[in-house]
């Protein structure tokens, strides 16, 4: 069912309905009559015949008229039997106030579980519980209580009361911008992030889109949904939790989990959501994205009055990976025929005391700079906006004329144009005039550069995305019939995984490059197998309870001559006894020891809040001591697989250092699409490791391979 009656009801009942000021069913009640909302409003208190001049119903039955949507602030063991009540009334929507739910353990788990029962059965959305409540400042609609919360085209989704109140009073104080919507989440016992996203997506009212995230239920299904929203609406997201304190706050606060954190993050980005660390960046880059258009070639100029403001934002800009072009010639000769001499035109542009009598240079420079092709958006820092207070009153108007006509500028090119003023606290009009043609203004250098970064990571995005997934995982779709004769004979005999000649034959099915490995079930088999081989090879016990072979002695590399095969058959099942005695031993895997190059590791798991994922990086003992890896959601494109390799610090040894050739990374891009694929294909996959893969100038060969399915007791 849709959100449209949640999210903008016609009526409202406030169960728990009060008399007094500080309670909830109070304050809710006042709001929605002094900001004039238009709907019906139904207070509900058995006790009470009037609050505020509104005749109060003893219960929802009473009234007569339809009812959109109830909040209800009442205690939590209440809420059952109210939404039972809002049930037989045909009530579309609740607002569950109270906490006590899943975020306090099993019997809120319950409590919660019993809930959703109620809401299920008769059709009824439910936001939260555990949650401050709802705003819609489009009709007015303000369930929350807060007071003076501006109005405009930003909608904000929040696990955290707190963080709410301190976005909204940063708008209020610091902005022109406000709210189109305040939802706050809670629990997600019923309406999902996800399901917000699409509502926002259609609204139009609402141009962009925070986010303050804990934890989410159904994490794929909001990925698949913020890469349908972020074309054409920008996503700005502040996840909490990232840290082991921070993952049992968020926990206890939600009952959420929150998310390997370099799952999450780089699955937010992947689908073009802009990723926050800061809390002070949060409601400015939702500003500047709602404000702004993209900048598409992640090119910025920066135009300064003083060296010092123009270098420190060139290092912040460079280390964000933006690129500061140098100036066409054209556009240097333009600005010197306006500047003083000692002025630098290049990028930064320093304007060298050149505005000091007359500030508005400032719009011929920026219509110079943003003439020139190379250039997607233009940074002022500086004394901006403060002229007329610094030096002299009447180079306010001066200002104020480049105000209008940097706005001007900035519109017409469809060029942004952020702007960094050490005198934004003064309030001066040429600064608020810049507000209200859209140019973001900030007293800090570090907020005011992230936005016009955020503005490029966004036009990057948008550039890419028809070449990123959309987060849509099927199953079976390249699934071979032998594959699942194998998956399911390990199932069937009650195995925790496929044993390694199974898995590497499963991934041979699938055409990749696997070491040949003959199962030897006797000393004498062994030997003639590696005689057949006719080089040095690699041998492995093979059993069903032991799944890390190293750990029990259970891998005996470069072995040749048919005694010394003999004796290696022997000690491998001598060590596996000895490590666990109940041990079944299937046999010993002979395999061609593989040819020289880098190892590496490409593994899958299933992420709590965003099903399968991938890993890659160095492989063999390297991934446990270096840890240099890269996550992404699977499945996943090539370029994404591309985009994984390059994440790790290791990246460059692949190209190949110091007169070395390099590797095959086009083979090992077909790997990581060919494990993609295996995932997808065969849904009782739990886990996988491919570890190591030897990477060779050309080609690949996987010498290990590891299986875990579904529904069997992992090894930990």
């Amino acid at each position: 069912m849709g959100l449209e009656k949640v999210m903008r009801p016609r009526s409202v009942a406030v169960v728990g309905a009060s008399k007094l000021e500080t309670k909830r069913g109070y304050q809710t009640i006042r709001s929605l009559l002094n900001e004039k909302y238009e709907g019906q409003i139904y207070p509900i208190n058995p006790k009470e015949t009037n609050i505020l001049g509104i005749h109060c119903y003893k219960d929802i039955s009473e009234i007569q008229e339809p009812v959109d949507v109830a909040l209800i602030a009442t205690p939590a063991a209440t809420v059952p039997k109210i939404l039972e009540e809002c049930g037989q009334k045909g009530v579309a929507g609740a607002v569950i106030l109270a906490g006590g739910f899943r975020e306090t353990g099993h019997a809120g788990r319950q409590l919660e579980n019993a809930m959703v029962a109620v809401a299920r059965r008769h059709n009824i959305r439910l936001i939260g519980p555990n949650t401050s409540g709802m705003m819609n400042l489009v009709d007015n609609l303000n369930l929350v209580g807060m007071r003076d919360v501006p109005k405009g085209d930003i909608a904000l989704l929040s696990q955290s009361g707190n963080m709410a109140l301190s976005i909204i009073t940063e708008a209020k104080l610091k902005s022109r911008k406000g709210l189109s919507y305040y939802v706050g989440v809670g629990n997600e016992a019923d309406i999902r992030f996800h399901e917000y996203l699409e509502f926002f997506r259609e609204d139009p009212h609402t141009r962009a889109i925070i986010m303050y995230v804990e934890g989410m239920r159904e994490g794929r299904a909001f990925l698949q949904q913020a890469y349908l929203t972020t074309q054409g609406k920008p996503i700005i997201l502040l996840k909490s939790g990232r840290s082991v304190t921070g993952k049992r706050s968020a926990g206890s606060h939600t009952g959420s989990l929150a998310g390997m954190s370099e799952v999450a993050m780089g699955a937010f980005k992947r689908a073009g959501i802009i990723v926050i660390e800061n809390s002070d960046e949060l409601f400015p880059a939702a500003e500047t994205l709602s404000s702004c258009p993209p900048i598409r070639n992640n090119k910025v100029a920066i135009l300064a009055d003083g060296g010092g403001h123009a270098t420190i934002a060139a290092d912040i800009l460079t280390d964000f990976g933006i690129e500061l072009p140098t100036l066409e010639e054209k556009t240097q000769r333009n600005l010197r025929k306006i500047l003083p001499a000692a002025a630098a035109v290049t990028n930064p542009v320093d304007v060298a005391g050149g505005t000091d009598s007359d500030p508005s240079l400032f719009a011929d420079c920026a219509r110079i700079i943003l003439n020139d092709p190379q250039v997607g958006g233009l940074l002022l820092v500086g004394l901006f906006g403060g002229y007329g207070i610094r030096f002299a009153e009447s180079l306010s108007l001066k200002e104020e004329d480049a105000a209008h006509q940097m706005g001007k500028i900035s519109a017409k090119r469809n060029k942004p144009i952020v702007i960094h003023s050490l005198f934004n606290s003064e309030k001066p009009h040429s600064l608020n005039l810049c507000r209200y043609y859209n140019l973001p203004v900030y007293d800090s250098l570090d907020v005011a550069s992230k936005c016009i970064a955020v503005l490029a990571e966004y036009g990057n995005y948008l550039k890419s995305y028809h070449a990123k997934t959309n987060f849509v995982f099927k199953t079976g779709v390249k699934a071979k019939p032998e594959g699942r004769k194998i998956i399911s004979n390990a199932l069937n005999e009650g195995r925790q995984g496929l044993l390694e000649h199974e898995a590497k034959r499963l991934f041979k099915l699938h055409g990749a490059p696997v070491a040949e490995a003959r199962l030897a079930t006797t000393a004498d088999e062994a030997a003639a197998m590696a005689a057949e081989i006719d080089a040095p090879v690699a041998m492995k016990i093979v059993s069903p309870q032991i799944l890390h072979k190293s750990d029990a002695g259970g891998v005996i590399v470069n072995v040749q001559g048919k005694s010394k095969v003999r004796q290696a058959f022997s000690r491998l099942v001598e060590n596996a006894a000895r490590f666990d005695d109940n041990a079944e031993i299937k046999g010993v895997l002979v395999e061609p020891m593989a040819a020289t190059g880098i190892e590496i590791i490409i593994g899958t798991k299933i992420d709590e809040q965003f099903g399968p994922v991938i890993m890659y990086g160095l492989g063999g003992i390297m991934v446990e001591i270096l840890k240099d890896v890269s996550f992404r959601v699977l499945p996943i494109s090539r370029f994404t697989a591309k985009a994984m390799i390059e994440d790790t610090k290791s990246a460059p040894l692949l190209r190949g250092v110091r007169g070395t050739p390099p590797y095959d990374q086009k083979t090992l891009v077909n790997l990581m699409l060919l494990v993609s694929d295996m995932v997808e294909s065969y849904p009782e996959i739990e886990e996988m490791d491919l570890n190591p893969i030897i990477l060779h100038e050309k080609g690949a060969t996987i010498v290990d391979a590891r299986i875990i399915l579904k529904g069997q007791q992992k090894d930990e």
